[in-house]
């Protein structure tokens, strides 16, 4: 199929005369898809509370050891990985809202598999099942949301994503204070099971019902999230459903999201943002906090409040100037961590305060404790500055960017780099920090984010706006998308293989 016959066959799920849908079930059937991702943020934040609470349980209790804690947190991003792959196919092959449907399975059965937990083994089993539903969770919920949001909220409901993500993460730590991992584990159940029940009532997208020539129920679903699915354009779907094929990398409309998706997810974890979190308590430590635990709970109230924020702005901002934001922020900030470092190393005759890997000692003075609130500031202004930008944005802008019939192999590939690159940071920066200190580890972290932003210059569309059809032909350089709200063309933001195009 051409170009031009891909173009005529091509789903345009957009009112006439551009004017805007007045539904409001597409909120309540995003709420229901965003649970996925709350599930996803109590399994990510579970392991902090979690682990203190298996440390000082009594047998028959299993023990865990500083490796195996290690692995207890660590292993959830392996199953997440293959999550991500097995999401990518059952998005395409059994569909955006079955596939939420399935990965509330894995999540209730990995808690199961905890709180029955006789020994390490089922522990590491069940945070393993837990990370396989974090990967589909984390892959389909952002395309079952793109799919079935008009423009003007996309990216407010995109947004909502990483903000549920953020709130489950900060729910597990509220409750981890008064709850051991047992009945914590028991409440990571909750979720997943309100996800299942409210899908249960929402429809599959358009989009993907077109695909599969279900005309009718396309059009019932239309009805359901809209309001009305009269006066829609309805063209012609394609005769055949179009999968995945390798030669499909020669098309600009393929290679160049791919680029642009890979390339932010890898950018995403290569911030250091694993690094600063897993090292929050100890600087909140340092600063003299009486209960370094409170850290964890500021950390996640800072990224919830930062995430709404985004979502409330992110349609009129624009994705282009939030990312653009966001990385100049944490360039600053890393490098401010990174400078905190460097003054507090010990030198030959000099002692440090900042346990960090067995490389400096630790005797606090008033000084060093100053020193330490530059720490703290440093740290909360990094995670406000990703929560603002580099946390949402590339989910949101993962799918958007790719054509319906590729969008579950492309957003599986960018699911898989995006937590094989959380694992290999995490388990990495320690000897990351051997070799250049920790300093020099977050100045590096630091050149990263340099690079995220240029890359977002340089590479990355301007989306908000835009239907997911004028987003793809803009990739395929076919035709010139209409401007957002009447205002003028802007001048071309990309340009990759010499096709550029007005967006």
């Amino acid at each position: 199929m051409t170009p031009e016959d891909q173009e005529e066959t091509q789903p345009l799920l957009r009112p006439p005369g551009g004017s805007a849908p007045r539904g409001r079930r597409v909120f309540l059937a995003a709420f229901a898809a965003a649970l996925g991702p709350l599930s996803f943020g109590f399994v990510l934040g579970y392991s902090s509370p979690a682990i203190p609470s298996l440390r000082r349980a009594a047998p028959p209790a299993p023990h865990l050891d500083e490796d195996a804690a290690s692995w207890f947190g660590a292993i959830v991003t392996l199953g997440a990985a293959a999550g991500g792959v097995l999401g990518g196919w059952l998005v395409d092959h059994a569909g955006r809202k079955l596939s939420l449907l399935l990965c509330a399975v894995p999540f209730v059965a990995g808690f199961a598999v905890i709180i029955a937990a006789q020994n390490l083994w089922m522990l590491l089993g069940g945070r393993l099942l837990t990370g396989l539903a974090c990967g589909i969770a984390s892959l389909v919920a952002p395309v079952y949301i793109s799919e079935i949001a008009y423009p003007e909220v996309r990216g407010l409901l995109g947004s909502c994503v990483q903000l549920m993500v953020v709130t489950g993460i900060l729910l597990a730590y509220l409750a981890g204070w008064v709850l051991e991992w047992g009945w914590l584990a028991l409440l990571g159940c909750v979720p997943p099971c309100f996800m299942l029940l409210v899908m249960c009532f929402m429809p599959e997208t358009p989009r993907f019902l077109l695909s599969q020539h279900k005309r009718q129920e396309a059009m019932a679903a239309m009805q359901f999230l809209w309001g009305s699915a009269q006066g829609w354009e309805e063209p012609p779907v394609e005769a055949e459903h179009q999968g995945f094929h390798v030669a499909q990398l020669r098309r600009p409309g393929v290679y160049k999201p791919f680029l642009i998706g890979i390339s932010l997810m890898a950018f995403q974890q290569l911030s250091g943002v694993n690094a600063v979190m897993f090292y929050a308590e100890t600087i909140f430590e340092e600063a003299k906090f009486k209960d370094s635990s409170l850290a964890s709970v500021i950390v996640g109230l800072i990224q919830v409040l930062f995430t709404a924020t985004a979502a409330l702005i992110m349609d009129r901002a624009g994705r282009r100037l939030l990312l653009t934001l966001s990385g100049v922020v944490m360039v600053f900030s890393t490098s401010a961590f990174g400078t905190y470092f460097k003054l507090t190393e010990g030198g030959p005759n000099n002692s440090s305060h900042v346990a960090l890997l067995g490389l400096v000692s630790m005797e606090p003075t008033d000084t060093n404790v100053g020193l330490a609130w530059l720490a703290v500031g440093s740290m909360c202004l990094f995670i406000a500055g990703f929560a603002v930008g580099w946390g949402p944005i590339p989910w949101l802008l993962m799918s958007e960017i790719f054509p319906l019939h590729v969008k579950g192999v492309a957003t599986g590939v960018c699911v898989l780099t995006n937590w094989f690159m959380a694992f290999l940071v995490t388990k990495e920066f320690s000897s990351l920090m051997e070799i250049l200190r920790p300093y020099g580890a977050f100045w590096l972290a630091s050149a990263f984010c340099i690079f995220g932003v240029l890359f977002t210059l340089a590479c990355v569309p301007e989306t908000k706006g835009k239907t997911l059809e004028q987003i793809t032909d803009y990739f395929e350089g076919r035709r010139q998308p209409l401007p957002v709200s009447g205002a003028p063309l802007a001048a071309p933001a990309f340009s990759l293989g010499g096709h550029g195009a007005y967006l």
